[in-house]
């Protein structure tokens, strides 16, 4: 179970938000809606623990997340903007990078994506949705429970998007839990939804 208790964050000097408190229990899914600007992107960030908060605390099954970041890190699977490829591998190259640290089948999570005829290319020469792809096929490595995703459809076709969706129900059917800001509809059926 992930919770927050009475969060706040500062950015640039400002108060993003504050007094803000969520759970989220093995299975479920949470949208974070709000307009550019409203915190989504920071919220994610301050429950992956790559930002302190202000205010409140992140807690793991009743644990403060901050007593053990390193447990923390292993549990939690974070997607942000950037889709943190190196042009010069291959998604294959790339995705056997990040299962040797988590574990996982290269192969099976390019197909779960459509990358599997693309796996010898270069990411040089991956469009932007490709990338987006590659970028969240990381999340069918390894079993952390806690996926928190800013906005996952960023450059995705139709398609793509329903490949996406078979993967957020795999991983909440597994008890998994995903967190994702969003200014549109995800598959995700039955998710919560939280305004900022």
């Amino acid at each position: 179970m992930l919770a927050a208790e009475d969060l706040a964050a500062r950015r640039g000097g400002r108060v993003v938000f504050a007094g803000l408190s969520l759970q989220a229990a093995p299975g479920e899914a949470l949208l974070l809606l709000g307009p550019n600007g409203a915190g989504k992107s920071t919220l994610l960030r301050v429950l992956a623990g790559l930002l302190r908060p202000a205010a409140g605390r992140v807690a793991w099954d009743g644990e403060d997340v901050a007593l053990d970041a390193a447990a923390h890190g292993a549990r939690t699977r974070y997607l942000g903007h950037q889709d943190a490829i190196k042009p010069a591998l291959t998604p294959r190259e790339d995705l056997g990078f990040w299962a040797r640290l988590r574990g996982g089948d290269p192969d099976a999570a390019l197909a779960a994506l459509g990358l599997s005829a693309l796996a010898g290319l270069p990411c040089r020469t991956l469009s932007a949705g490709q990338r987006r792809r590659l970028a969240l096929a990381r999340l069918a490595l390894g079993d952390a429970p806690l996926w928190l995703l800013d906005e996952p459809t960023l450059g995705l076709d139709s398609v793509s998007v329903g490949r996406l969706g078979a993967l957020l129900a795999g991983h909440r059917a597994r008890g998994g839990i995903v967190l994702a800001a969003t200014h549109l509809p995800l598959p995700l059926p039955g998710a919560r939804e939280l305004g900022l």
